[in-house]
């Protein structure tokens, strides 16, 4: 899979290889607090999973969500003190 890139303010843009070592995205534009989690991730992927449907996939593919970086857990600011 050549890299496509969607949206303008919020963008995800894709590489990889469908049946390669990995498919991969980047996301652009996320506000600063968002929570995200793996499982957050990975709930959606598996729905492309066979027997989820019929325009699923019928191989049997083992794909687990990793975010490997560029996620930084913020905590939000300290009360001031008076």
């Amino acid at each position: 899979m050549s890299g496509n890139t969607f949206g303008k303010l919020f963008s995800v843009t894709t590489f990889g290889e469908s049946h390669g070592t990995a498919l991969g995205c980047i996301i652009d534009g996320c506000p600063p607090g968002l929570e995200l989690s793996s499982a957050d991730l990975q709930h959606d992927l598996n729905r492309r999973k066979p027997g989820q449907s019929r325009y699923t996939t019928q191989r049997k593919e083992d794909d687990e969500v990793e975010i490997l970086s560029g996620y930084l857990r913020v905590l939000p600011p300290a009360p001031r003190s008076a």
